[in-house]
């Protein structure tokens, strides 16, 4: 399966997490966030960052995951709290992605958009055992920023 990213060109080289704190993960906590499609990667940073700066130049990355279901956990949603989609909702979220982080029981967490329902983000644990050989950068492609998202 492919799976997008979109960083700053000189991040964009390879697959690398800062272990900084988020949504679904807690501070130290090696993962990287992607989404099913390019257009989710265009909205969730944009949602995300506070402002855009098309001064930097942007790559998508594109990253094929194995097509193997034991690498996958899917959280069910029955088990987030009723705000999830909220920034309140964030201690919770990030300790059941601690959870499954600490855990080591699968290499990816699908977990849905907060953005836009019946998509997805998976969530990709670097330091898994199984990340090595699973994981592949197949490719990085140029990315433009359209003025009309950041009001230009």
């Amino acid at each position: 399966m492919e799976v997008f990213r979109i960083s700053r060109a000189k991040y964009a080289r390879t697959i690398k997490s800062s272990g900084a704190a988020n949504r679904w993960n807690l501070e130290n906590e090696y993962v990287v966030y992607t989404t099913g499609s390019r257009s989710l990667a265009t909205l969730e940073l944009v949602v995300r960052r506070a402002a855009i700066q098309p001064k930097f130049v942007y790559k998508m990355m594109v990253i094929s995951i194995a097509d193997n279901e034991s690498l996958f956990t899917q959280i069910p949603i029955k088990k987030f709290p009723k705000n999830w989609k909220s920034v309140k909702a964030y201690p919770k979220l990030q300790q059941m992605g601690s959870d499954w982080y600490t855990s080591s029981h699968s290499l990816v967490l699908k977990v849905p958009s907060a953005i836009i329902d019946k998509e997805y983000n998976y969530i990709i644990n670097t330091r898994h055992p199984d990340y090595k050989g699973n994981i592949k950068l197949v490719r990085k492609e140029p990315y433009f920023w359209d003025g009309r998202l950041i009001g230009k």
